[in-house]
């Protein structure tokens, strides 16, 4: 992108101020428009000057349209990420501009305030169902603290979660990581995550829809991809496993927490189980297939449900010969 078009993108006080918000957390165009004060048809038009400079990106999830600075994307152009930092040192030696974040930044708590009230709402009429479950099988804090621990106490680098549902995942290692992307097929759980992940900053982490049958990333993008109470989901299985090796980088890994194989038959229609859990024989050819060298596997727990860690790391032989 030419640096004048840029310039002109920049040469107007509400599009300074969309970019100072879009520098604190990704935004609907709603609810810049409410954080603004002005109509929605007139920040769309702020909006698409902004982004045909490549200042931000739009994304679509159902009928909303929620923005980010592209400042905070996966490979940020360095000119954004310079503009970024320009933005701030601009609010600290102009008054009225600073008058205007930080008034923006008052309504911007009252959206983040909302986010978790429709959070704790959605949680609350699906609570029954999740606390029938969680019965069957160990602590969610077990299980938490021995994924850390198969993982091991090293970085994890630009980390995939997919199917993030709640985001709790995203959350727990998000000091490890250099990077998150949080990706889930459900526009409702994505709003879930959002407010719960909200506090983070931008540039570390950003939500995604899709599946991961089809995952909307490059060969290589990440360094640890992570499948949380997710894979028993899919009905295939090996083809989103294939899609997991194809994002992971040569030597990178991935972590599977899910059920060993069970006769809960009830859970397919329940809680739309594709899967009964697998057997780590079944797990070992489906890791081995994908590209990935399995490890030997964690189990926790002898309840009715038992959970399995599967820990893997992506062949690079497996990589140069698919190359």
């Amino acid at each position: 992108m030419r640096t004048e078009t840029i310039c002109r993108a920049l040469a107007d006080s509400t599009r300074l101020r969309i970019m100072r918000l879009l520098g604190s957390m990704e935004l609907a165009v709603g609810e810049v428009a409410q954080v603004l004060g002005q109509s929605q048809p007139r920040v769309s038009r702020h909006i698409g000057i902004l982004c045909d400079a490549g200042l931000a990106e739009r994304r679509r999830e159902g009928s909303w349209v929620f923005l980010r600075a592209c400042a905070n994307g996966i490979e940020a152009p360095p000119l954004c990420a310079a503009i970024s930092d320009l933005l701030v040192e601009a609010e600290r030696a102009d008054p009225q501009f600073a008058e205007e974040c930080e008034r923006d930044r008052r309504k911007l708590a009252e959206i983040r305030q909302h986010r978790e009230s429709e959070a704790q709402a959605y949680f609350s009429e699906h609570a029954h169902d999740w606390d029938e479950l969680r019965r069957l099988h160990s602590s969610d804090e077990a299980v938490e603290a021995a994924l850390a621990k198969a993982l091991g106490e090293g970085p994890l680098g630009r980390l995939l979660d997919i199917g993030t549902g709640t985001g709790r995942m995203a959350e727990l290692f998000a000091e490890r990581a250099e990077r998150i992307v949080a990706l889930d097929k459900s526009l409702a759980m994505l709003r879930v995550a959002r407010a719960k992940l909200q506090h983070l900053p931008a540039e570390r982490v950003e939500l995604v829809q899709g599946d991961f049958a089809s995952l909307p990333f490059a060969v290589e993008s990440f360094d640890t991809v992570l499948f949380h109470q997710v894979l028993h989901f899919a009905q295939n299985p090996d083809a989103a496993l294939a899609e997991a090796a194809r994002v992971t980088r040569s030597g990178g890994r991935i972590a599977i927490v899910d059920f060993a194989a069970h006769q809960r038959e009830e859970l397919r229609d329940r809680h739309a189980h594709a899967r009964l859990g697998f057997e780590d024989g079944q797990m070992e050819g489906l890791l081995s297939e994908a590209g990935f060298d399995p490890h030997p596997p964690t189990a926790l727990g002898n309840k009715e449900l038992v959970v399995k860690i599967w820990i893997a790391q992506r062949s690079a032989s497996d990589r140069k010969a698919a190359s």
